[in-house]
């Protein structure tokens, strides 16, 4: 039976072990009188202070590898005027920086994601961290253009690996009804490194100039990656099969059970990945939503990126910020709406998601919908033809609906990510996220930096021009993920089909085994 009959039979002929799955036998199958669902595995824990959660929970530590990610990508767009006077480009030369790595991104980001189903996530992340760190110092010994672009696309390479890995784990370090915060979490930190990371690049590049900025961004990376060295790994599904029979606690796997990549040489590894994530593709895309999530994530992400790649200039040469002060107001930005939005968006998900048909996807698509009207609302607040100075009264209502608009787009993230990985297989979930980045960079965001600095450039500059141009895409990702939210429950519930089949399979085995040796005892 192939993994796409777990996925789309009903109910699934065989599924994998409950050993497998993480879940202790004595879970599985309680002893004579002990009620069912409880066990020593399952006693409350004492609740640590927030310092020591910070550093030691992994929604958490896997959110400061997000946080130290966006500030490494992002430190960049705050140094876009020095660097574009440092080098001689226009708009069209920093948006072929900006894409070039996220095109990396989503070349790598699918065998990566087949190989976070195999591999130790833990260690993958941390060795990643240390990578990017070094590729981000390196790029502040840049000689000329091409060099720093060439630096900046490598690292693309740093969320292509850890987003598949670090999207697996929290599906298996917590159960779906805890996945809004875990992912809210996470996300909260990728919105802070995004505003941190432009603010910082502004602030830096002004005072210091900008190749001090990529030196300053590559440290934290190295703490950070201790931090994630200091995880252990979980089992795979095992935070499924808690939720499934209502008790457990999370199984950490054994070093052992991570594959050995290379023990056939590297040439069969490759022959062996290629077909695997042929067939490891076509299960996850035989999933309906994924499919629709997919194209929807596409023409969403495609608009957010392309208006938060030039939004800090936007407001310096619409608004008439004075110089590093665009960046600043983005990072603000960023901080007072994203990570609130993201918050509540996470607790939102888990408390009204099951209470909606599609929950985790039809609410996204209705926070994008508002979302969108609010930008497109503020692009209306135009200065007066020629003026030069910072008019609060056109700016004030503009960053006003852009902070509302943020705020209530963010709230769609962490229900998004829940829901996908809800709806994905737990040994299938590395190449679950892999294709969401492909699809979501390449069709999305890759494309959309260049796009916008190439209709800005053919109208003389004009951003806000280029905004109203690709705002419709997210509008229409909107759409098609509300229509997704037809097929997210029946998806999720033949997951926990199969979950439960495992865990029955495994108590009959289990039976069987113990007969068996008392037959022989006797």
């Amino acid at each position: 039976m192939t993994d796409q009959d777990h996925v789309e039979a009903d109910p699934p002929e065989t599924a994998p072990s409950v050993g497998a799955l993480g879940i202790t036998p004595d879970i599985a199958s309680p002893a004579p009188g002990e009620p069912a669902g409880e066990s020593a595995a399952a006693q409350p824990t004492i609740k640590q202070p927030f310092f020591v959660r910070l550093f030691t929970e992994p929604m958490w530590v896997l959110g400061l590898v997000l946080l130290v990610d966006e500030i490494d990508k992002n430190i960049v767009r705050g140094m876009i005027t020095p660097i574009k006077e440092e080098f001689g480009v226009g708009d069209f030369g920093i948006s072929l920086m900006l894409s070039f790595a996220l095109l990396l991104n989503g070349i790598i980001t699918v065998p990566a994601g087949y190989l976070a189903d195999r591999w130790n996530r833990t260690q993958a992340i941390g060795k990643t961290v240390v990578g990017w760190s070094a590729v981000t110092a390196l790029g502040a010994t840049s000689v000329n253009f091409p060099m720093l672009v060439g630096m900046r696309s490598a690292l693309g390479f740093g969320q292509a690996i850890t987003e598949p890995s670090a999207g697996s784990l929290l599906g298996d370090y917590y159960p779906p009804e805890e996945r809004g915060k875990a992912f809210s979490i996470q996300q909260v930190m990728l919105l802070a490194g995004t505003g941190i990371g432009v603010a910082l690049g502004g602030g830096l590049s002004k005072a210091f100039g900008w190749r001090w900025g990529l030196l300053v961004a590559a440290l934290p990376g190295l703490l950070v990656a201790l931090l994630v060295f200091k995880m252990r790994e979980p089992r795979r599904g095992t935070a499924d099969l808690m939720s499934a029979i209502g008790a457990g606690s999370v199984q950490h796997a054994e070093d052992h059970e991570s594959q050995k990549l290379f023990d056939d040489g590297f040439g069969r590894f490759v022959k062996d990945m290629i077909s695997g994530l042929r067939a490891d593709m076509k299960t996850v895309m035989s999933i309906r939503t994924m499919r629709y999530a997919l194209v929807g994530v596409a023409a969403l992400l495609f608009t957010i990126t392309a208006i938060a790649a030039w939004l800090p200039q936007y407001y310096e040469r619409h608004l008439h910020f004075a110089e590093g002060g665009g960046e600043a107001a983005f990072g603000l930005l960023a901080v007072l709406g994203g990570v609130p939005g993201v918050l509540i968006g996470g607790k939102v998900a888990d408390k009204y998601a099951t209470r909606v048909v599609g929950g985790r996807l039809a609410l996204p698509a209705v926070f994008i919908f508002i979302g969108t009207v609010c930008f497109t609302g503020s692009y209306l607040f135009r200065a007066p033809a020629g003026a030069t100075e910072l008019d609060w009264g056109v700016a004030g209502p503009a960053y006003v609906l852009q902070l509302l608009g943020l705020f209530v787009m963010t709230m769609a993230i962490p229900g998004l990510r829940a829901g996908l990985t809800d709806a994905i297989p737990a040994h299938l979930r590395g190449t679950g996220f892999g294709a969401f980045n492909l699809v979501s960079v390449v069709f999305g965001a890759a494309a959309a930096p260049l796009i916008v600095g190439a209709i800005s450039s053919a109208y003389d500059e004009n951003l806000r021009v280029a905004f109203l141009a690709v705002t419709p895409f997210s509008f229409v990702g909107a759409a098609i993920l509300f229509r997704a939210r037809k097929y997210l429950d029946e998806d999720m519930n033949k997951i926990m089909m199969a979950v439960l089949q495992a865990m029955n399979e495994e108590r009959d085995r289990i039976q069987e085994k113990a007969a068996e040796q008392e037959k022989h005892s006797n």
